[in-house]
Formats: structure tokens, sequence, C-alpha cells
């Protein structure tokens, strides 16, 4: 479980592909997850519906003139090719190609005159791996939104059930609205991942108590990574999610900003609950200390009492 090169490649990735390279030259930076890019577009509006995967990315082109929200996913970075053609049809600044790009990229906000860039981090939980990471990147418009997405599976398979079913408001709403409900559903995918976490540290800390190995050790120091890595992508996210309630654009309806308030809310009870887990590894680790001091005396009393008794004879 415990693996200190990855740890520290996890915190502090490797960026140097970009070194001498000019501003908002697209390079992907990162690992390659998928051979192929794969393209899927969902456009709907309050009766109409339609989704489908297209195999080449000039078949969205035309969506942009539709009055339809238009969302358009891509699985895979790594070809510049498309990357430019998408940031060309939709107007993308060549900065913002380059940070959807880039796959280590912190987690940020920016807004421009036509739409709103969001890059952050998607998290998932493997017992044995720990948290996996992948960056998704959020673009969106008047009449549009693109993710950007490492490889093919995500936790959007509810909003997308909310447009197919027209459950909600969401086919009454505009792109904003669906940026929020991708938000949330990352941010509620969190609230999983650290519940994982919170079973791990359960077990952890009865096994302190029965009986505390080596492999305890690092199972605590692994665990105090994770919580670094975790907090290190969320408390960003609180900045973000308050600066979209704030920010004064025309791409963000007054409509939507009483559920981003309530996006924020939900990711200060994720960074609380981040914060708990580090004092209670602290704690767990004080523990293992003790536990393990005891141990210690316990031989030191059985061999003082050998010794005691067999170095006179």
């Amino acid at each position: 479980m415990f693996n200190p090169v990855s740890g520290i490649s996890k915190l502090v990735p490797k960026i140097s592909k970009k070194a001498g390279l000019s501003p908002g030259a697209p390079v992907y930076v990162g690992e390659k997850k998928v051979e192929s890019i794969r393209m899927t577009v969902i456009d709907y509006d309050g009766g109409n519906f339609e989704e489908r995967e297209v195999d080449t990315i000039e078949e969205c082109f035309h969506y942009k003139e539709e009055p339809t929200v238009t969302w358009i996913n891509i699985d895979g970075l790594h070809d510049v090719s498309i990357m430019e053609k998408i940031g060309t049809c939709f107007a993308l600044h060549p900065l913002v190609v380059e940070d959807i790009m880039n796959t280590h990229q912190r987690t940020k906000m920016d807004v421009f005159d036509d739409y709103i860039f969001i890059v952050m981090k998607m998290h998932s939980y493997n017992g044995e791996e720990g948290i996996r990471s992948e960056q998704i990147s959020i673009v969106f418009g008047s009449n549009f939104l693109l993710t950007f997405q490492e490889k093919p599976g995500d936790v959007f398979d509810p909003v997308r059930s909310r447009i197919r079913n027209s459950k909600g408001r969401i086919r009454k709403c505009g792109p904003d609205y669906l940026a929020y409900a991708l938000l949330d559903s990352i941010v509620d995918n969190y609230f999983k991942v650290i519940e994982g976490v919170g079973e791990v540290l359960e077990s952890m800390e009865e096994e302190l108590v029965t009986n505390p190995t080596r492999e305890t050790s690092q199972k605590i120091h692994f665990l105090k990574r994770e919580m670094l890595f975790l907090r290190k992508s969320v408390w960003p996210l609180r900045e973000i999610i308050g600066s979209l309630e704030r920010e004064e654009t025309d791409l963000i309806k007054e409509s939507t900003n009483i559920y981003i308030r309530d996006l924020y809310d939900h990711t200060i009870q994720v960074i609380d609950t981040v914060e708990t887990f580090r004092d209670m590894l602290t704690g767990v680790q004080d523990l293992y200390l003790s536990s393990m001091g005891q141990k210690t005396n316990q031989v030191m009393q059985v061999l003082t009492v050998i010794a005691t008794i067999f170095i006179p004879l």
C-alpha cells in the first residue's frame, strides 16, 4: 500500500515538458490513458433531446449556432489537432487550451467575456490504491458546455440520466445550471471518497488497540499523504465556487446562484471533514507510538525478570 515515490510525484508533479516553450503552446502534459479520443454530444432544450457519439470534432461545430444547450464531452486529451480545432471553433484562448492539456494543472477558474473556464480534480477511492485522481476541465458559454477528461468514466451519469428523462429543472435551464450540476456531482463524490477513508481509519484505530505493527505505521503515513492530497484539491475549490456566486456576468443567471450557494456549503462540509480526519490521523499516530512504547516496556520487563533469574546462576 505504501509507496513513497508515487506519493511525492502525486503531490509534486513533473511538468518539465513545458520548459522553454512559448506561452499557449498546446502540449499534452501527463500520462496517456487512452489510445483514441472519444467524443460525445448531448443537445437539448425543454422539448427536444439528442445524444450521440461523433467520429470527428467537426461534427460538433454546427451546434454552436443552435439555440439549444449543447454539452460536448471529450475523453482523452493527447491529440493536439483536435484540441486546437475545438479551441478555434469556440474561440478559446490559447492559454486555456494549454491549461486543459496540462493534466497537472492546479484547481482554478478563469472568467472571459464569452465563457467561463474551470479546471479541477475528480477523485475516486480504491482501498488498495487510495485516492485516484483525474483532471476535469469545464468550459461553458451562453449555449454550450465543454468537458475535457483524461479517460472515459466519470461521476456524471446521474446528470445524464436527468437530461435523458427530463427530470428536475435541468432541461429548462441553460449551461450555467448544467455546470452547477456537474460540479455538484464531483463534490458529492468527494463525500464517497471521505467515507472510504473513514472506514479505513476506523479499522486502523481498532488495529492499534489490539495489535499494532510496522505495517500500521505505513498505513498511517499513507492516509496522511492522501488527506494532504485531497486537501490540496478541495481548498481552492471553495474559492472557485465562492467566486462563481459573486461573479457579475450574464453567463450565470440569478436563478442559478441559490444552487451555487448550496454547493458552497457542501464544499465547506468536505473541507471540515478533511481537516477533522487529518487531526484524527495525528491522534492515531500518537496512539501508535504510545502502543509501541508499551510493547517495548513489556518486552523489557520480561527480559529483566529473565536476567534477574539466570545471571546469578
